[in-house]
């Protein structure tokens, strides 16, 4: 059963979709404590929050969408099933397994991010063919067998794909002249986005606008742009002050969208009354689909962002700047 199958699920729901839910959070280990089968009750709510920031998704509580996707995603392991390259995408804990074991044997499955794209069915075939299989892209029994065989200590080797990170970074612009910046952002901040985009295109900066509200299409249209660097800003419940998020999943994280999360936490907390603003790893849909380092803004407050917006444009310049002549060394 697909995520977009499922009601969203909250405190006081009940019925099958309840029960569904409770066996697949104890499956997780999130046990639901007392809660009847069926019932969504304070322990199914807590064990809710648990599988959530677990997993690195928004902790609301809720059971919607990217939670069920999350829940379902979580109950593959490597084997359970044919993996290949398709339309829509196969995605997966399994999928996330194996891009680990192709990136620590050397083949560059792109980012661990869980989602059987085209690098990863490159990595796949260059894989079966080092290893004398038939090359076909597609990870069976014979492949997933060779796979656990040659690659049982995977989970203490750098995984390539890390390394190819920084190399990327090495060889990104080292000036905003010639820079491709991707802008998001939730309606309601149009004012600070407009301040934003016309600072940075005043150094020379590429800039392409994405305010579509389905996360998996926004980040299409980053990576279509071809962005260097994706900035998003969203209101969607933290705590204030807010978190400048970047991905991190499947034991693998975006050292460039980390470095830009840090600095501009730094220069937002000099700069503008977001004091206390902090940076964190979390896997929402937007950060793992995007394919260059990203980093989104949840700010609790639209005012403050509106009242300081020539300030906060200036901010994200100066961590841009640092982030791009920082050496990577």
């Amino acid at each position: 059963m697909k995520a977009s199958d499922h009601s969203v699920l909250q405190f006081g729901a009940s019925g099958p979709e309840v029960a569904d839910l409770q066996a697949r959070l104890e499956a997780q280990g999130c046990p639901t404590g007392m809660d009847p089968a069926g019932s969504f009750r304070a322990g199914t709510r807590a064990a809710v929050e648990a599988f959530q920031y677990r997993r690195g998704l928004r902790v609301d509580g809720i059971c919607g969408p990217q939670t069920w996707s999350g829940l379902i995603e979580a109950g593959f392991s490597l084997g359970d099933r044919f993996l290949f390259r398709r339309t829509p995408m196969l995605r997966g804990d399994d999928v996330a397994e194996l891009q680990q074991r192709l990136s620590a044997l050397g083949f560059d499955a792109g980012r661990v991010d869980g989602i059987f794209g085209d690098l990863t069915s490159t990595a796949l075939g260059e894989f079966q063919r080092n290893a004398g299989l038939p090359v076909d892209g597609l990870a069976g029994a014979d492949t997933v067998s060779a796979l656990l065989r040659f690659g049982t200590r995977h989970q203490d080797s750098e995984l390539v794909t890390n390394v190819r990170d920084r190399e990327s970074m090495r060889s990104s612009p080292n000036s905003l002249a010639g820079l491709r910046v991707a802008l998001g952002a939730d309606a309601g901040f149009q004012l600070c986005i407009e301040a934003l985009r016309q600072t940075i295109l005043d150094q020379g900066v590429t800039v392409s606008t994405h305010h579509h509200p389905d996360p998996t299409i926004q980040a299409a249209e980053a990576n279509a742009c071809r962005a260097d660097l994706y900035l998003g800003f969203t209101s969607e419940g933290s705590s204030p002050p807010g978190r400048a998020a970047y991905y991190t999943g499947f034991r693998y994280t975006s050292a460039g969208g980390h470095r830009f999360a840090d600095l501009l936490v730094e220069e937002l907390c000099r700069h503008t009354s977001l004091t206390g603003l902090e940076s964190v790893g979390m896997a929402i849909p937007l950060l793992r689909e995007t394919r260059m380092p990203a980093v989104i803004c949840d700010i609790s407050s639209i005012e403050d962002m509106a009242a300081q917006r020539n300030e906060i444009a200036d901010s994200v310049v100066t961590a841009i700047t640092r982030w791009i002549e920082t050496p990577w060394d």
